[in-house]
């Protein structure tokens, strides 16, 4: 299976699971696509910002910055998870930058991959005649369960509805975000710590090593899986929480901790 891997994070779920499918001797990886970021339409972005704090408040908007670190920085230490650049280098994978995960670079790096599946890790909206470049197209992996928690951050919604197991679920790539064809999934239960904060990096660190071991699983057996896809019912979007749903959090974790 030839794969190409696009990726807006450097030190996030593609360099912590390239090793896993680097080790893989029926996975190809025909290089790694690192988008920077740039913002290109700087009006619709920053009105989409603006939009999301209306809607959670100015409270909620800075505990959110504020729990940034919980989904990554905790979890790459937790992990010891180097840069994807240090990873291409170590393992031979080729490397491109581009600055726009949906601009004509993209589209051309696609093309030039050959690729038969891409990956998305760790990205933003996908346009179609990117996803749709790859043979089979591209594939996204999701540190929840869907079609329950689409466009979730991972473990805080659950605990949010009292309850004591998360997972992650490996679809296919469609225009809706979190909305596709699911291939593979698995349920793991939430590593409740100390705190708030600790249960979420290390249940979602747990996510991780486990989604890497599912993903490699997945692309080994590519065919029997996507010939067992099944497409999602009507599921439930979220964002980041409120005040006053993260107060309702924080209440459950230690109701859930102590239960």
């Amino acid at each position: 299976m030839r794969v190409v891997i696009l990726t807006s994070a450097e030190y996030g779920t593609a360099a912590h699971h390239l090793p896993s499918l680097v080790e893989s001797d029926r996975i190809e990886i025909a290089g790694v696509i690192l988008n920077r970021g740039e913002v290109k339409n700087k009006r619709r972005y920053y009105w989409r910002k603006l939009k999301k704090i209306w809607k959670i408040g100015l409270a909620g908007t800075i505990n959110g910055i504020r729990m940034r670190s919980w989904f990554s920085t905790d979890v790459q230490q937790i992990l010891g998870v180097d840069s994807i650049c240090d990873q291409c280098k170590k393992y031979g994978v080729p490397l491109f930058e581009t600055d726009s995960i949906n601009n004509e670079k993209t589209e051309s790096l696609m093309r030039d991959a050959q690729a038969e599946v891409g990956l998305s890790l760790g990205n933003g909206f996908i346009a179609p005649r990117i996803f749709q470049i790859p043979k089979y197209g591209m594939i996204n992996i999701h540190h929840e369960v869907l079609p329950d928690f689409q466009n979730a951050q991972s473990v805080i919604w659950q605990i949010y509805h009292g309850s004591k197991n998360t997972g992650f679920t490996i679809h296919q790539i469609e225009r809706k975000i979190d909305a596709g064809a699911i291939l593979y999934q698995e349920h793991i239960p939430i590593v409740f710590k100390a705190d708030l904060r600790e249960t979420v990096s290390h249940t979602v660190a747990a996510l991780w090593k486990k989604s890497a071991e599912g993903l490699v699983r997945l692309l080994e057996n590519f065919s029997e899986y996507s010939s067992k896809a099944t497409m999602q019912g009507k599921g439930k979007t979220y964002t980041t929480p409120s005040y006053r749903q993260f107060l309702t959090i924080r209440r459950q974790h230690e109701r859930l901790k102590n239960g």
